[in-house]
């Protein structure tokens, strides 16, 4: 049988033309065509997996996502208020309440969705510190005898690494080193995070007593892990500032490491998701498990941190939870059609 090529290549072109159409349709259908929007970050590089994945579902709906810039916590929220960035998929809640309610609170912002989880911070020592000493609560290093033995400046005290100036938790910080009367005693070490902490690691591997603030998600924890490595420490009460609420950090074992479980909520521009609502219905259903963002934090520490690395980790996760992912777009788009 002979093929009319002519025919046939007719029927290819029109075929092309179609797909090409429906495509052109389909891409004009997105909420998000032609719509620029600035995500934002801390300087924290472990954040940059949440927030790119949050950026990819946003080109999914048609978003131009530009590329992630990094602003400390206190003036992304401020730019986010005013529209000058449109998003941040780090907002701790309640850690970050104060800078929140500064920025103008729900009359400006938009705090949306579950994203991450039971994120647990506070404060840890070395376990065979812990055990050899008795060492259970943090008002126990009001004791001199016991301060000294993490004193790593020579001073007689000792020596916590703690929270960058701007994070959040440094308030929490300083306001239990008066409430539990550790000022005497102990020096609240801050600075850049990421440098004292490998400090704190290397002491810890010189078999050095060691004592730090930490959080969750962190791939520090997979380091040093809490009841093998290292033990959490309680606190005698719970005391927290004032803009935090009357939150009682007493978990439901009866332990109380001084904070409650936080929650990682994406925070947009409320004028924004009112124009765009299947961008806040995105950001509404979007639930990323802490044991996965544990994972990425430990690639991230083994050598894959380079933003090539972090793209690739993102787009692997995308692809093995691809049911999962277009899920929340489909949900997203429904709301866009109504």
């Amino acid at each position: 049988m002979m093929i009319n090529t002519r025919n046939f290549t007719r029927t290819l072109v029109a075929a092309g033309l179609l797909a090409l159409g429906l495509a052109a349709h389909a891409a004009a259908d997105l909420p998000g065509k032609g719509v620029k929007v600035q995500p934002l970050q801390s300087s924290t590089a472990e954040e940059t997996f949440q927030t790119l994945l949050a950026s990819r579902a946003m080109q999914k709906l048609g978003f131009d996502v530009q590329p992630i810039k990094e602003v400390d916590y206190p003036a992304s929220h401020i730019a986010i208020a005013n529209g000058d960035a449109t998003f941040m998929a780090n907002h701790w809640d309640p850690l970050h309440a104060d800078f929140y309610k500064n920025a103008g609170g729900d009359s400006k912002l938009a705090r949306l969705g579950s994203y991450v989880s039971n994120a647990a911070q506070g404060y840890l020592i070395d376990k065979k510190t812990a055990e050899k000493y008795n060492i259970t609560r943090i008002d126990q290093l009001r004791d001199p005898k016991l301060a000294k033995l993490f004193d790593t400046t020579g001073d007689g005290k000792a020596n916590l690494t703690g929270c960058n100036p701007g994070w959040g938790c440094e308030a929490v910080l300083e306001h239990q080193f008066t409430a539990y009367k550790l000022r005497d005693t102990v020096t609240h070490m801050q600075g850049n995070y990421a440098a004292l902490i490998a400090d704190t690691l290397a002491r810890y591997k010189e078999g050095k007593p060691v004592l730090y603030y930490t959080w969750t998600p962190y791939w520090l924890s997979g380091v040093l892990r809490p009841g093998k490595e290292v033990t959490w420490l309680e606190v005698p009460f719970t005391a927290l500032p004032d803009n935090q609420g009357k939150v009682d950090t007493k978990l439901p074992n009866g332990k109380n490491y001084g904070f409650p479980l936080n929650t990682h909520r994406i925070v947009a521009t409320k004028a924004f998701v009112e124009k765009y609502p299947s961008a806040g219905k995105l950001f509404e259903v979007m639930v990323l498990p802490i044991g996965d963002v544990n994972a990425q934090n430990q690639l991230m520490n083994s050598g894959q941190g380079s933003q090539q690395d972090i793209a690739r980790h993102t787009d692997g996760w995308i692809k093995a939870h691809q049911k999962t992912f277009d899920g929340w777009i489909a949900q997203a788009l429904d709301v866009a059609k109504t």
